[in-house]
């Protein structure tokens, strides 16, 4: 009888260290996807910061575009207002700022002084770095996104995710044919 209790103790053992360690994987995968989130959003919102400065750049060369410089306007503050809402509105909102911004630069290109305006050839540099560096940050986020789906589906990590509530995080993805490049800023 001893032996039989032993057993089931040492069972029960095993399985609240493996639980335990499997919910551990579980969150820190969870909490990588949030901190990869966390590094798209910024950089997302320096890109938002820089637009103004394209905009108002811009402005003083071609001031009867109206068009072109309204709807990369409203596409930022759009984005803007999306920025604490779900993933997936925002992700849209910054596909259709990233439209906007290459209409923008189609319509400057048409402008030899504003071309060789020192501070739109910065900003236009400043734009391409940082449109690296967000790509950059989406493929982090998605990598995370990859890790924490499959631990969740993955036996025995599924048990535990049901268990506990784990939800699979949606990965970034490009809804705009103009996102599917990177923003081409050479001129």
């Amino acid at each position: 009888m001893t032996d039989i209790f032993a057993i089931l103790i040492f069972a029960v053992v095993v399985i609240v260290v493996w639980g335990g360690g499997s919910y551990n994987r579980l969150v820190a995968a969870r909490e990588r996807v949030r901190e990869g989130w966390s590094s798209v959003d910024v950089q997302l919102k320096r890109r938002s910061n820089l637009v103004d400065n394209l905009i108002n750049t811009v402005k003083g060369y071609v001031s009867h575009e109206k068009d072109a410089l309204n709807a990369v306007t409203e596409m930022r503050a759009r984005a803007a207002s999306a920025a604490d809402a779900g993933a997936g509105e925002r992700q849209a909102a910054e596909g259709e700022l990233s439209t906007a911004l290459i209409r923008m630069f189609a319509v400057a290109e048409s402008y030899p002084d504003l071309k060789a305006d020192g501070t739109f050839i910065e900003l236009q540099r400043t734009l391409s770095t940082l449109e690296a560096e967000i790509q950059t940050a989406r493929q982090h986020y998605n990598g995370c996104v990859r890790q924490l789906n499959t631990k969740i589906d993955s036996v025995p990590g599924n048990i535990i995710a049901r268990r506990f509530g784990f939800q699979h995080a949606p990965y970034y993805e490009v809804d705009h044919a103009a996102d599917r490049t990177l923003t081409e800023v050479a001129f």
